[in-house]
């Protein structure tokens, strides 16, 4: 028997690791072991690949000699070309019966076997075609995966599951660019070495997966109390009912009734479930195969849609982790044997913010939380932009760099994850990410050709000013409900 099946012996919890519902009345605020799991799977995954990433900018602008708009290009395949398969990634893992570990152990692997072809690609397009492989396991898997965290936790700890699991997969962020450090100062094929390591380290976290991820069909979290509009509750569908999953106070959705009486605009006949926006089948339905159709009609609906919107005008600002640290490093000329400790700044803050934040965004709202973290962002850009070179300057900047993350990276995924549908939670969360991703290559691609062109400082002038108009135009697209206290 897998360590990870054990739990589905407990008829009071899910097979998801789930855990038990509380009393009403009281606040639940342990975490589900399927979160830690798959906490401890990202912390390996990220040693990983978060090697790779602390070289990859000094590998290819000093290594191949490329230009700022070539590397831009790359960065923004390593970004962004996950968006293209976020949405097959969400749709798979919606449509195979609940199989999210499955799916999104098919990503970690791919991810993994392209570590090794780092080995022998050193040229544009072998070494673009590498990390678009790599990328695409990473959009595979993080549909799936964020899909698993957010069905395993209930709405009053859900910032807070996604916090503890950011936490965790900071700590691998932070451990990785100090292994690639390390590796580079001991070895004389430096860059070889830490793709090698960075492999083995990755088909660790694969193992971790398939051993201690639970697997099967999704619970559902028990009712917990304040389960009502304002509370986490998925937004209302065109005809006034809402969409969750099929065991609680709305399990009868699509019936004609809700939980205290007719439900306004219930026209349909008794046993009729309410069509989705875009034509799926109601949520309500048990057993109902997802569609394509239904996952993007998810837009259909206000909040989500508003939500996607935001992460995409935001991400059309965001200037790639990559691009920050090579502007520290020519304000402070930092000498290229210690670039690679540079994340370490930013990860330590995330992983020292994450669930604090989290928590922050469960009782303060979500919404002012992820704001927030963008103010920081603005803040580190225009310490970039000043004459200031003091000694505190990287500090300064790496910690807003890490407080953006940990605002801002669980925190959608929790916001999001309250205005889905139990049936298609991988697919709406993969709509979220789809437009941010895509919105990052964007970036990446128009901050290296205005690098290029009229030189770094002019490139995170016209960054700022955009962060600044988007995170102002965020603020009038606010959902309109934010998650209880």
């Amino acid at each position: 028997m897998y360590v990870a099946d054990s739990r589905a012996n407990d008829p009071t919890a899910s097979v998801e690791g789930t855990a038990r519902p509380a009393p009403a009345g009281r606040y639940r605020a342990t975490i589900a072991p399927t979160v830690l799991a798959l906490g401890t799977v990202s912390l390996i995954t990220d040693v990983s690949s978060e090697m790779v990433t602390a070289v990859l900018p000094l590998y290819l602008v000093t290594g191949l000699g490329l230009s700022p708009l070539g590397f831009g290009l790359l960065d923004g395949v390593y970004n962004g070309f996950s968006a293209v398969v976020r949405l097959v990634g969400g749709h798979l893992a919606d449509r195979g019966g609940g199989r999210h570990k499955w799916v999104a152990g098919a990503g970690y692997a791919l991810s993994a076997l392209c570590k090794p072809l780092l080995l022998v690609a050193h040229t544009l397009t072998p070494i673009g075609l590498v990390l678009a492989a790599d990328r695409t396991g990473k959009g595979v898997r993080t549909a799936p995966r964020d899909a698993l965290i957010s069905l395993s936790s209930t709405p009053e700890t859900r910032g807070r599951a996604f916090g503890v699991h950011r936490a965790m997969d900071t700590a691998g962020a932070l451990l990785g660019p100090l292994a690639a450090f390390l590796i580079l100062r001991a070895t004389v094929d430096g860059y070889d070495a830490v793709f090698t390591v960075s492999f083995c380290v990755a088909v660790l976290g694969v193992l971790v997966l398939a051993l201690f991820v639970p697997s099967g069909r999704t619970g559902t979290p028990g009712p917990t109390p304040g389960n009502g509009p304002g509370t986490g509750t998925p937004e209302p569908l065109p005809g006034g009912r809402r969409v969750t999953g099929t065991s609680g106070p709305m399990a009868d959705i699509g019936r004609g009734t809700g939980a205290s009486g007719p439900v306004p605009g219930g026209g349909r006949g008794a046993g009729t479930p309410e069509p989705l926006p875009g034509g799926g089948g109601g949520a309500g339905a048990v057993g109902a195969r997802p569609t394509v159709r239904a996952a993007v009609g998810l837009l259909g609906l206000r909040d989500l849609r508003r939500i996607t919107v935001c992460a995409l005008l935001l991400g059309l600002a965001t200037v790639s982790d990559s691009f920050v640290y090579l502007l520290l490093q020519r304000r402070l000329g930092v000498p290229d044997r210690w670039f690679p400790l540079l994340p370490l700044g930013t990860a330590a803050a995330f992983l020292l913010l994450a669930v604090p934040l989290g928590r922050l965004a469960d009782r303060w709202g979500r919404w002012r939380v992820f704001l927030a973290g963008h103010a920081a962002l603005l803040l580190a850009y225009t310490l970039l932009l000043t004459s200031w070179h003091g000694t505190a300057l990287p500090y300064a900047v790496l910690a807003l760099h890490g407080t953006f993350y940990a605002a801002t990276d669980g925190v959608l995924m929790a916001v999001a994850s309250d205005r889905v549908p139990q049936e298609l939670r991988s697919s709406g969360l993969a709509l979220v990410q789809t437009g941010q991703a895509g919105a990052r290559f964007v970036c990446s691609l128009a901050f290296g050709a205005a690098w290029t062109l009229w030189g770094d400082r002019t490139a995170l002038l016209a960054s700022t000013g955009a962060l600044a108009v988007c995170a102002a135009y965020a603020l009038t697209l606010r959902p309109s409900r934010e998650a209880a206290v």
